[in-house]
């Protein structure tokens, strides 16, 4: 059996996330009491009935903020049994939550006390910091929309079943700012700069022009090696801790050429010895 509490900020995707795990045949229960979770927990590891493979339950603010607080404590017990238990937390920066509330023009579930919304998300973050502390997957989704989010959750969550390590190697532009989901980020701005190159400069990481050039230079080939050569080292030591997700952040100026081309070529290699190896372009979504 496999349980995974999805939490987050309000407007960072976790219905669709719900949603999303429903369609791959989740058992789905939105914004469960967190009080209620162990006898849940029990309820389902009883039924004898057609029991649940894999199980979704939504927790979210609106829980007893005593509960949220003991939440270590709550799910420590849950971690111990034999159930394979995760906690994935969706986040996104405050302007982008602030827009996609006056977009679609509901309500945050906190106003209700008189909060202007700036300040009830931020209330909402203290709130589930306890959650957010024991996350095995974060998601920043400031820069993600619907079915990008979406084709993240059945590549990372659902297609890990079964898989001892979803590891996701991602790049992005410094200039747009560090992704916040990262366990690890390599800065690659000190490698040689294809923007330079004005036959070079509209295309991407990921056309044959723009890989011939950084394959040719050897600081580009170095840092692969030393990146693979870490991560080789690395890997194996959170797989022992019964991880189940790592993020890879690979960071460039633009995000377009060089961390673009150093996390596909990162993707391609370990995708040959691991069996849930993705790779997303943040900048090029």
């Amino acid at each position: 059996m496999k349980i995974i509490i999805v939490s987050g900020l309000s407007g960072s995707g976790k219905t669709v996330a719900l949603h999303t795990l429903e369609d791959e045949d989740y058992y789905c229960v939105d914004n469960l009491p967190l009080g209620l979770l162990p006898d849940f927990v029990d309820r389902i590891c009883k039924r004898s009935l057609q029991p649940y493979e894999n199980i979704a339950v939504g927790i979210d603010a609106r829980s007893e903020s005593n509960d949220l607080r003991r939440f270590n404590e709550i799910i420590k017990p849950l971690r111990e049994r034999d159930i394979e238990f995760e906690v994935i937390y969706l986040q996104a920066e405050l302007n982008t939550l602030i827009k996609r509330f006056s977009d679609t023009r509901r309500k945050h579930p906190l106003t209700t006390k008189g909060l202007p919304l700036s300040e009830a998300i931020e209330v909402e973050r203290v709130l589930l910091s306890e959650v957010a502390s024991e996350a095995d997957l974060f998601i920043d989704t400031t820069y993600t929309n619907i079915h990008q989010l979406r084709d993240q959750i059945k590549t990372q969550i659902v297609k890990n079943s079964g898989a001892k390590l979803s590891l996701l190697f991602q790049s992005f532009g410094f200039k747009h700012g560090t992704p916040s989901d990262s366990d690890f980020v390599f800065d690659v701005r000190c490698l040689p700069n294809p923007h330079w190159e004005s036959n070079l400069r509209p295309l991407t990481g990921l056309d044959p022009d723009v890989i011939n050039y950084l394959q040719a230079q050897e600081d580009v080939q170095n840092m692969l090696e030393d990146i693979r050569s870490f991560m080789q080292a690395w890997i194996p030591k959170f797989v022992e801790q019964n991880r189940y997700y790592l993020t890879v952040s690979i960071g460039c100026t633009g995000g377009q050429h060089r961390s673009v081309f150093i996390a596909q070529k990162l993707w391609e290699d370990f995708g040959e010895t691991n069996d849930n190896v993705s790779v997303r372009h943040r900048e090029m979504q």
